[in-house]
């Protein structure tokens, strides 16, 4: 079955369908990365946007579902060179095009991917249509630009409900702004006891949950629609230590004062060199955004940068100078190859750590002996909904 694929600039790309049939819209974006297809798959970050992948051979080692990083796809097309339909690794469970069918996204193959990454390179990214359908371009290309890419994607991918994963160590609160499991497992393998909450959850619904630190996630789309975060994080930040992981990065930043703008066209791959400004390390990394702080917008604030990007100097890393709080515009979890930028885990523990020891908190009993003789009796408002088995 043929398969299009139209800009909103009138390019149309023609080739051959793949995955489930339909049409779709979305923000039309590139990755780099030789491997991985089943993360980008699977990383809810990608929600509302269509997917081209820079490798030419795509699907050669199946789908597996150990290596999910969310339950579902939430991308909105899957555009390669090359589909392989006859996967070969003892892992495989199934196919791409399954994957695709099961949840109905539709994929392209057989076009110039390299054209299309050069136009988007060039022009930056656009919106794009990709249907199986018969209809005129003429129709399609006014239906197109007539279309409002979506802003709700971090209510779309995030929980709805607050869920645990037990630890016996640090009770970890991790804000779901459209987490990665690899942050999970990166927590859970450190003995941390994670209690994950919508992103809408409020600072004292967070309080109540007693945590030792707050991790905020990685998550799609502009940081600017979802205001209620930044405020909810500027509430919180002093009271815990705080790690931000992409689009927690930018909300932090946003918390503290500073700003962020779109970039021309992201970056999104597993190969992007950060510098690390205070040990002069240079680290590869799997990144996934289309956003970045403005370099300007910290001066005045209690930022410290720490990272860069080595390709185009943007800031990839922030600290601040007073309260126990650091951030990423990158993806430590993921292993592109090395596992360097894993530590950040670890001085994340080491921060909780510190400030327990320098924060000494009075016993629960003390508190409630405190409290007693006030309104106790009184329904609590606003209560997180929890998972039901």
């Amino acid at each position: 079955m043929q398969a299009r694929l139209l800009l909103e600039d009138g390019t149309l790309f023609t080739g051959k369908a793949f995955g489930s049939e339909g049409e779709s819209t979305g923000e039309v974006v590139f990755n780099t990365g030789m491997t991985g297809y089943q993360e980008v798959l699977s990383d809810p970050s990608y929600c509302g946007q269509i997917v081209t992948m820079t490798y030419p051979l795509i699907g050669n080692y199946g789908i597996t579902r150990d290596d999910f990083e969310s339950i579902r796809p939430f991308i909105h097309g899957f555009v390669v060179r090359e589909h392989e339909e006859v996967p070969s690794n003892w892992r495989t469970q199934y196919t791409i095009d399954s994957l695709l069918k099961e949840y109905g996204i539709v994929g392209i193959s057989g076009i110039d991917t390299r054209m299309l990454t050069r136009i988007i390179r060039h022009h930056g990214v656009m919106k794009g249509m990709l249907t199986t359908s018969n209809r005129p371009v003429e129709d399609m290309l006014e239906q197109l630009k007539a279309t409002r890419l979506i802003t709700d994607q971090v209510s779309r991918v995030s929980t709805k409900s607050v869920f645990g994963c037990p630890g016996t160590k640090e009770r970890v609160v991790l804000v779901d702004y459209g987490a990665k499991s690899g942050i999970i497992r990166d927590l859970t393998k450190r003995g941390c006891d994670v209690v994950v909450v919508p992103h809408d959850a409020t600072a004292d619904q967070i309080r109540r949950l007693n945590p030792d630190g707050i991790l905020l996630s990685n998550g799609p789309g502009d940081p600017k629609d979802v205001p209620h975060a930044a405020g909810i994080i500027a509430e919180l930040l002093g009271e815990y230590p705080i790690f931000g992981i992409c689009l927690g990065h930018q909300l932090f930043a946003l918390a503290c004062g500073a700003d962020t703008e779109k970039l021309k066209f992201g970056h999104r791959g597993g190969n992007h060199p950060v510098k690390d400004l205070i040990s002069n390390r240079c680290y590869i990394t799997s990144q996934n955004h289309g956003y970045t702080v403005k370099e300007e917008s910290i001066s005045g604030t209690d930022l410290i940068v720490t990272h860069i990007n080595n390709n185009d100097k943007t800031i990839e890393g922030l600290k601040h100078k007073t309260h126990p709080a650091f951030s990423v515009q990158y993806h430590p979890e993921a292993a592109p190859g090395p596992f360097d930028s894993s530590y950040l885990f670890d001085d994340f523990i080491t921060m909780i750590h510190s400030f327990k020891e320098q924060n000494p908190r009075a016993p629960r009993q003390a508190e409630i002996v405190a409290a007693r003789g006030g309104s106790s009796a009184s329904q609590r408002k606003g209560e997180l909904a929890y998972a039901k088995k």
